[in-house]
């Protein structure tokens, strides 16, 4: 049984060049459902973006902050003085037991960050 769902809807940055994080909920990994090959898979669109977008897993049932990690991170420079515009997809495998997404921007929007496993 295969799951999708939005880990973190959209974001827009008020504009004003600050620096600002959104970290989303957690979200059931292949490790909640016992799943043995750990396969994930995430989608999202960015649209003028200038941060970084994080995928961050825990293995803990019960997380604190302190048992969170970073399995995936994309930087998004300004190019040709404007902010990025791309829909991405990628993948990482771990039996991770909880998902979240995090965003640290500075100007954009973050369409949508789409988990799949």
């Amino acid at each position: 049984m295969a799951n999708s769902e939005i880990i973190l809807s959209s974001q827009t940055h008020p504009g004003d060049s600050t620096i600002e994080t959104v970290t989303g909920e957690a979200f059931k990994g292949d490790g909640y459902y016992g799943r043995s090959d750990g396969f994930h898979t995430v989608q999202y669109t960015l649209t003028g973006f200038i941060g970084t977008v994080f995928i961050d897993a825990t293995l803990a049932v019960n997380p604190t902050e302190d048992d969170w990690f970073t399995v995936y991170d994309q930087d998004y420079p300004v190019l040709n003085d404007v902010g990025t515009s791309t829909s991405v997809i990628t993948n990482f495998t771990g039996n991770y037991v909880w998902i979240r997404a995090a965003i640290v921007y500075t100007d954009g929007t973050v369409n949508s960050i789409i988990l799949n496993h």
